[in-house]
């Protein structure tokens, strides 16, 4: 092979030579890059969304907190899916792609113990007596739902809200035949507000967020059951770090603020 003349050395060709081994070298570290957790990017730079499995009863205080965690973490994007926590556990079983689950019940979440990571109780909440505005039946208490002139709906026994609705209407001995039994603690609130029930039993949040269509009639503790609520990352999530990030940051002094100001009761 002849010797190259000076004359005729391609200018900044030992850079240009150097930036690509260099750029080479670079390319299986990016490829290997995860999510870099609080950041909320991955190790390319790039935005992480997150979908996240949140009961029903969660629908109004997850809005209001998937706004402060993004703000907070401009790298992620939220996306809350809420459902009854039985649809949300099929969901989970069905393979669907998801990064969190938040529950209503721990009987739910232990369900699915090969498919979370470990869980953590983030608020907890109990139940009330929605009715009509104004109470116009004059409901006062859990005996009052045995008046079979009242139309009374509850959720299903598969549903967090209707297995506690049946542990304390069980407890008391009152025997409730309702006009019909809804896939989740939403649908029990909007057959009250629409008028097509009489009451219903519902948790004491969502009753919270239509006070100028129903009333709240209050349980005493003695009667009433606590609904906790844990949060876990999904195991199949490809966001890992991003996913744990967030179920961390529901336990945060911010985070638990947005749930009391809510009404959601201490973990």
């Amino acid at each position: 092979m002849f010797p190259v003349s000076p004359k005729f050395r391609v200018p900044g060709a030992r850079r240009v030579a150097g930036a690509v081994v260099t750029a080479a070298l670079l390319v299986p570290l990016a490829a290997c890059g995860g999510d870099s957790g609080e950041s909320g990017k991955d190790g390319g730079g790039k935005k992480v969304r997150l979908t996240v499995l949140a009961a029903s009863s969660l629908t109004d205080v997850f809005a209001t907190a998937k706004k402060e965690y993004e703000k907070d973490h401009p790298g992620t994007r939220l996306t809350i899916s809420a459902a009854g926590s039985q649809e949300l556990a099929a969901q989970v079983r069905q393979g669907a792609p998801a990064d969190v689950l938040v529950t209503a019940d721990t009987t739910t979440m232990d369900g699915l113990k090969g498919e979370t990571g470990t869980p953590t109780v983030i608020a907890r909440n109990r139940l009330v007596i929605a009715t009509r505005e104004g109470n116009p039946d004059r409901i006062k208490g859990l005996k009052d739902l045995a008046d079979s002139g009242l139309k009374v709906v509850l959720a299903d026994d598969t549903v967090p809200v209707g297995r506690y609705s049946k542990q304390i209407l069980d407890r008391q001995h009152v025997t409730v035949k309702p006009v019909s039994k809804e896939a989740n603690v939403r649908s029990v609130l909007s057959k009250v507000e629409l008028g097509e029930a009489d009451a219903g039993l519902v948790y004491r949040t969502d009753a919270a967020t239509a006070p100028d269509k129903v009333d709240a009639v209050d349980i005493p503790d003695a009667q009433n059951a606590v609904a906790s609520y844990p949060a876990a990352t999904l195991k199949g999530s490809g966001n890992g770090e991003a996913a744990a990030a967030f179920v961390k940051w529901l336990s945060t002094a911010e985070a638990q603020k947005i749930l009391r100001d809510a009404g959601f009761q201490k973990p």
